[in-house]
């Protein structure tokens, strides 16, 4: 029986918050770089209500279908709970809002602003770039379960983003996807500190 728990210590508060923020950035510094030198025509962020309740709507049915995948998939269910685990249980309350914001901005700006134009607004490009995304959420050699999740995840992003062209459904649906999940489990889990 092989020990499916990464050896990998915990982190600080402030480790997850510098490791959040780095992460954002260099994001965004490929997705730049990737702009500069490729004739790329990045996916709009168009503001209208419906576009809004689309995402809201999309990240919410996220959130219950990880739960559902939560208690059926034991995988999924060990690889989940390492890694909020690593990355959540040094956090705070207030620290989740930045846990939605900075993947949500960053990560879909990269994989569905310009990865996903870049490969081409087809399903060749879904799925490359729902992959992409997938392997990012890699923690570790037994997180693999994770990593499919967070592809399947990815499609979702990404066929709402092709779907209507807007790159708000998808920035909205990671965002509360995040919020909303991080917030569930840190009401659930006890308190240490």
């Amino acid at each position: 029986m092989s020990n499916d728990k990464p050896d990998i210590e915990p982190l600080s508060r402030m480790q997850v918050l510098i490791a959040m923020g780095v992460t954002a950035v260099l994001l965004l510094i490929v997705a730049k770089v990737w702009l500069r030198f490729d004739s790329v025509v990045i996916l709009p962020v168009q503001w209208s209500p419906q576009e809004l309740l689309l995402g809201a709507g999309i990240g919410l049915g996220i959130t219950a279908a990880s739960s559902v995948v939560y208690r059926l998939w034991p995988a999924y269910r060990r690889s989940a709970d390492f890694y909020l685990t690593l990355v959540l249980k040094p956090l705070v309350f207030p620290d989740l809002i930045w846990l939605g914001l900075l993947p949500g901005l960053s990560e879909e700006l990269l994989f569905r602003g310009v990865m996903l134009p870049a490969i081409g607004l087809n399903v060749t490009g879904l799925i490359l770039s729902s992959i992409c995304f997938g392997v990012l959420h890699l923690s570790g050699n037994n997180q693999w379960s994770y990593v499919v999740w967070a592809t399947a995840v990815g499609l979702v992003f990404g066929y709402s983003a092709l779907a209507t062209g807007n790159l708000l459904v998808p920035i909205v649906a990671h965002i509360l996807t995040n919020f909303i999940s991080s917030l569930i489990w840190k009401l659930k889990e006890p308190q240490t500190t």
